[in-house]
């Protein structure tokens, strides 16, 4: 028999950054509990800032009857002399039975101890409360609270609690609160609770008393209402999704409503006032023909008909937050872009000072310069050097994340070359997995600086990434090494770059290093793995060349006659796995059998032709087939004769080689 299940756990305010971190883990953390109480079935989680629903249309009202089976010690253990030894009590005594209900069955490998239990399903009334308790204590928000004189904690005290199975109410208790069967509305509709029977009563009350439980319509009212918006106002609201989840969050009735403030504030770079309005207010930002306006939008939580005073008191609070913006940038103008503070801004333990850090890039600069032939070193050198300046503005105290984009703007106001200017703005870029790159090579070098010192100067420091923890962010750093190779065909050799430059670091485990960079092409590749590692066991550290390895060698591996192919190349490897060394001697006068010499022929017509792209020369390789399959069906490669023997070992080989300078193709599997 199934009912209807409604669970909402009523909370003060829940802050909604933290909250929507977790989000994406709650559905699986209660289909866990579920399957554990056998009671498993379809549910929906709603929310809104003051409440969390858990609400199932069918749920078991009791769990199925099941049998337990257990199985313990064989025979020749469990009983001997005629008499149940220790081993076999203790398995009665788990059983929960005694020992002379217990029976030996052969499972197939002889007999051993067997009890088979019936389990009688329990009410699910009975088992909820804990069910529930388990999963407050399972939700983790980072920080939580206590309150009144309780010792165990959450991210908000709970202040209501509601268990209904069909029209029953479920005895439960959660932190100090008991499920009852009222609820509460909107705080602007009342401070009294509503009473509710059953499941539908409760979903009807609580639209009547200002609450739009499900998110997805609260979502659906805020677009429709900033594109109503945007048609009668003629601009464009620029829907940040991070922002637009947050509002979802922490709003029971939403309403958009556009406001503005003073033009004068437009004096400051756009990202300034979008960011302000953004992290202090949660406004979004209004433009115009692609340009900034003086508006913004905001999402009223409020219930009224009059949103006037909402308006004026959301721009009357905006005003101070720009004038202290327009503060700290007129006298980040005034002193200038230097970088001489960073000389007293320690960069990390052991690792000196940010000066110390531009320093170290300027030089990594410098030799990736050198190795790509790129010739405006000295620009280069100031761009490094003042990449980090900005970390002693106002501005960028205040609003950490326009660190560089600050830079870009105070580089443009000093009339500073643009190429500067554009890189000290693109140094961090990729910001993300989908985030831009930065646009130019000199851009690139710069951000490719950056990236290395850090992943270099930290990984000898010990700050190695472990598990999900990587607090310095060195796997997007390696990340953004390989994406701007590939974006601009840089050639980026990345083991001879960390070998060349260890003499700026102490401490530096190269492999280690090496290891963990190469981690990074397993994540980024969207290929059969073992392709990649064909490639990297090739010897490969060039990044751009990897890259077009890959891209030349997968489809054949994902086409339909790749398996074809696996057989000839298995016995290739077969055959050279005792060869050692690259240098191999094929005498020709020792060919006794044409398809030595067709096979001979075809391969050297193959090494001695130029390739534009690995394409073109792996389907020359694979072309090799045929005479590949006819020198096994018709050579005997251990022929008596130790020079023939070896000549004939040595033209495999040669082949072998000739796809390892591509990839070891004997790592391939499929």
């Amino acid at each position: 028999m199934r009912k209807p299940l409604l669970i909402e756990i009523g909370v003060e305010e829940l802050p909604a950054i933290p909250f929507l971190k977790e989000l994406q883990h709650i559905d699986k953390k209660w289909s866990d509990i579920l399957e554990k109480n056998r009671l498993l079935c379809d549910f929906e989680f709603f929310y809104t800032p003051r409440r969390m629903v858990l609400w199932h249309r069918e749920f078991l009202v009791k769990q199925e009857d099941s049998v337990e089976e257990l199985i313990g010690a064989p025979k020749n253990i469990a009983f001997k002399d005629g008499k149940f030894t220790p081993a076999a009590l203790g398995f009665a005594k788990k059983c929960g039975a005694n020992v002379e209900e217990l029976e030996f069955k052969d499972l197939g490998k002889g007999e051993v101890l067997y009890y088979k239990k019936e389990l009688k399903g329990s009410s699910a009334n009975t088992l909820l409360n804990d069910m529930v308790n388990e999963f407050i204590s399972s939700l983790s928000f980072g920080k939580s609270m206590r309150w009144g004189s309780r010792t165990d904690s959450f991210i908000r005290p709970i202040r209501f609690l509601s268990i209904m199975l069909g029209d029953e109410l479920v005895d439960g208790e959660l932190l100090g609160v008991k499920s009852q069967n009222f609820s509460y509305g909107h705080r602007m509709e009342s401070y009294e609770p509503f009473l509710f029977d059953f499941a539908g009563d409760y979903f009807c009350k609580l639209d009547k008393y200002g609450v739009i439980l499900y998110q997805d319509e609260r979502r659906k009212k805020i677009l429709d209402q900033i594109k109503e918006i945007e048609q009668r106002h003629s601009v464009q609201v620029e829907l940040d999704l991070e922002l637009l989840d947050e509002v979802v969050a922490i709003t029971e009735y939403p309403t958009a409503l556009i406001g503005k403030f003073d033009e004068e504030f437009l004096e400051l770079p756009s990202e300034v006032i979008v960011t302000s309005m953004k992290e202090h207010q949660r406004y979004f930002a209004v433009y115009k023909d692609g340009k900034l306006t003086n508006n913004f939008v905001v999402v009223s939580n409020a219930l009224t008909d009059d949103f006037g005073y909402i308006i004026s008191g959301n721009e009357k609070v905006l005003r101070p937050r720009l004038a202290d913006a327009m503060f700290f940038y007129k006298n980040d103008i005034r002193n200038g872009l230097k970088n001489d503070g960073l000389k007293n801004l320690l960069f990390v333990e052991g690792l000196g000072t940010v000066y110390d850090k531009c320093e170290r890039e300027a030089k990594i600069a410098s030799y990736l310069a050198q190795k790509l032939n790129y010739s405006d070193i000295e620009l280069l050198n100031e761009a490094v050097m003042l990449s980090k300046a900005d970390l002693m503005s106002e501005m960028v105290y205040e609003f950490t994340e326009l660190q560089g984009l600050m830079g870009y703007y105070y580089s443009k106001l000093e009339n500073r070359d643009e190429k500067i200017s554009l890189a000290l703005k693109e140094q961090y870029l990729p910001s993300g997995e989908n985030s831009e790159l930065p646009s130019t090579i000199f851009s690139s070098i710069v951000a490719l600086s950056n990236k290395i010192d850090n992943l270099m100067a930290l990984f000898s420091a010990g700050k190695i990434p472990t598990g999900s923890k990587d607090p310095y962010a060195l796997r997007r750093a390696a990340f953004g090494v390989v994406k701007i190779a590939i974006e601009h065909k840089l050639n980026i050799n990345y083991k001879q770059i960390f070998q060349d430059l260890q003499n700026l670091y102490t401490n530096l485990d190269l492999k280690v290093l090496n290891e963990f960079f190469e981690e990074r092409f397993y994540k980024i590749f969207n290929v059969n793995p073992t392709v990649l590692k064909a490639v990297l066991s090739s010897g490969e550290s060039n990044i751009y060349k990897i890259s077009q390895k890959i891209e030349a060698l997968n489809p054949i591996v994902e086409s339909d006659n790749f398996k074809e192919y696996t057989t000839t190349f298995n016995r290739v490897a077969n055959i050279i796995k005792d060869i050692k060394g690259d240098s191999l001697e094929i005498d020709i006068s020792l060919f006794e059998q044409a398809e030595e010499r067709n096979l001979y022929n075809s391969f050297i017509s193959i090494e001695n032709k130029y390739f534009e792209t690995y394409d073109e020369e792996l389907d020359a390789l694979f072309a090799l087939k045929p005479q590949l399959d006819a020198f096994f069906d018709n050579v005997f490669v251990n022929h008596e004769d130790e020079k023939i023997k070896t000549n004939r070992k040595n033209l495999i080989a040669k082949v072998y080689l000739g796809f390892r300078n591509i990839a070891d193709i004997k790592e391939i599997t499929i």
